[in-house]
């Protein structure tokens, strides 16, 4: 099944849930309301290469953890993913075996197009 990761809180998530054409064909699943299990992480990781590259520095723990200044391996940033739902970069989409992280327009382009 096709997953799209995401926090129903986020107003961005929001806005591209509702651009998404054929959204039914996706399975959501809310992290903060349902965390992400290390079996999915794991998943995501085989997919994207990297714990790095599931992670989001643009949250605010990131910041007040003062995280930036640190010297962060895969272990931590797995570690700091399945602590809390905020260091997932969001949305997180696996359509048809790929994945797909983050808001930028290119990576949602990518998406909508997928979806048709």
């Amino acid at each position: 099944m096709n997953t799209i990761y995401y926090l129903a809180s986020c107003d961005t998530c929001r806005k591209i849930i509702k651009s998404l054409p054929n959204s039914d064909k996706l399975q959501f699943h809310d992290i903060k309301q349902d965390p992400i299990t290390e079996a999915e992480l794991e998943a995501m990781h085989e997919l994207s290469g990297s714990y790095e590259a599931l992670f989001s520095k643009k949250a605010q723990l990131y910041k007040s953890m003062d995280l930036k200044n640190k010297n962060l391996t895969e272990a931590d940033y797995k570690k700091y993913i399945l602590e809390h739902y905020t260091f997932l970069s969001r949305p997180v989409f696996i359509i048809d075996g790929k994945i797909y992280i983050g808001n930028s327009q290119k990576n949602i382009n990518e998406v909508i197009s997928v979806l048709k």
